[in-house]
């Protein structure tokens, strides 16, 4: 039983690596702020790449698509 235990601990460490690894590669591609949302063109802040989530995710998904 333990065995069992033990390998779904492991996979559940391998796949959070795995996220983490994903979003320090995200954060890198992402383009540097300009004070527009790169979705939908919104003024954001000048220290805000996407007015809100939706666009960030919506951008992702067009990246993704792209790649």
């Amino acid at each position: 039983m333990s065995d069992m235990v033990d390998l779904a601990q492991e996979q559940s460490e391998r796949l959070e690596e795995i996220r983490l690894r994903n979003c320090r590669l995200q954060a890198q591609a992402a383009p540097l702020p300009t004070g527009v949302c790169f979705n939908c063109g919104e003024l954001v802040m000048d220290s805000l790449r996407w007015c809100d989530i939706e666009c960030r995710d919506d951008w992702e998904r067009q990246q993704r698509r792209m790649a």
